[in-house]
């Protein structure tokens, strides 16, 4: 099985449910060392709430001297934030560890994970939790239900809000999977094309790409895809976007995620260790 996964044929439905119950354990196990620690947990998850009700109150702020920003009102806007820190704290408890791709391979600590029977790149994602995730994930949670609410959106628009919020997590996952990646070429720690898109996110994708000169609309849309992580379905359910535009995001989430794959594999195959 192992020898298959790393070869890349296709996988059968054993192999998947394997690799699936990899993911979940891992990711238990992790949990399961998190709550050894409450304090260290309470602290992390702390800092996330803190650092986003910032965001939120720089939101409110502003809206008390305008009263729109290009067309979105208010709770529009809170929703665009808050889909996007619930995207953002999601990948720090699904796939935090990708951000040690960098240290793996500089350290040679690829090589075990290579010999196990399952994909390197499952090993890596779940070998680290990011504890702020939570309170992240929470916060963003209770700014969309905020926002929703406010912006008067009924119960008829729920299952494209959950399909939304599904893709943008998988997006979100998979592109930083894909700029960690990058690593295995270009050697350092840090994977900073990462760093790079999520600045690009908070600066530009927390405001209407209406705002923004049609370049960066073009490569948030069509190069690196984040403006579907919670501009366009966003826009989707407030009514700034036709309803076709739906069928977007979840293209943009199997292209994202079937590109962070091949990215890894590709990786992987240049791998040569560490010393070399």
């Amino acid at each position: 099985m192992a020898d298959t996964m790393l070869r890349g044929e296709p996988l059968r439905a054993n192999t998947v449910r394997h690799v699936g119950g990899v993911y979940g354990r891992s990711l238990l196990a992790q949990i399961r060392a998190i709550t050894e620690y409450p304090a260290d947990f309470w602290v992390m998850a702390s800092a996330g709430v803190m650092w986003n009700v910032l965001q939120f109150a720089f939101i409110t702020v502003l809206f008390n001297a305008v009263p729109d920003v290009a067309g979105w009102r208010y709770h529009e806007m809170l929703m665009l934030s808050g889909l996007l820190i619930v995207a953002s704290g999601s990948t720090a408890l699904l796939c935090d560890g990708v951000w040690s791709t960098g240290t793996y391979v500089l350290k040679g600590e690829i090589d075990y994970r290579i010999t196990r029977p399952a994909p390197v790149v499952v090993q890596v994602a779940t070998s680290h939790i990011g504890m702020q995730g939570f309170g992240e994930v929470g916060v963003g949670l209770v700014v969309v239900a905020y926002g929703w609410i406010g912006a008067g959106m009924g119960a008829a628009a729920i299952p494209a809000g959950v399909l939304g919020l599904a893709c943008a997590i998988v997006i979100e996952c998979s592109l930083i999977t894909m700029l960690s990646a990058v690593c295995f070429w270009i050697k350092g720690t840090n994977s900073v094309f990462a760093f790079v898109m999520l600045d690009l996110q908070h600066n530009a994708m927390t405001l209407p790409l209406g705002l923004f000169p049609a370049a960066v609309r073009i490569v948030t849309m069509f190069v690196l895809p984040v403006a579907f992580v919670n501009f366009v379905p966003v826009a989707v359910l407030t009514g700034h976007l036709g309803p076709w535009w739906l069928i977007g995001p979840p293209v943009a989430a199997a292209a994202s995620a079937l590109g962070a794959l091949g990215v890894y594999r590709l990786g992987l195959r240049s791998y040569d260790s560490s010393g070399h």
